[in-house]
């Protein structure tokens, strides 16, 4: 199912693809995301998330 990993550059209501792939890694789970189901991520950090939990979870722990 996923063979390749892309490099994004996250922009603010977008991406771009830099090098082609079918998925990139959540920054805090490791799980692949798929490019059709990437819907989280955080420009200033340039990572990627699983979900909204995981967009959470990296948000609560940079307050700290």
């Amino acid at each position: 199912m996923y063979k390749k990993l892309a490099k994004i550059k996250y922009l603010r209501n977008n991406f771009k693809i830099i090098e082609n792939g079918d998925h990139v890694l959540c920054a805090v789970s490791g799980k692949k995301i798929s490019l059709e189901n990437l819907n989280y991520w955080n420009v200033d950090a340039q990572e990627a998330y699983y979900s909204y939990k995981e967009a959470h979870l990296k948000r609560e722990e940079n307050k700290s």
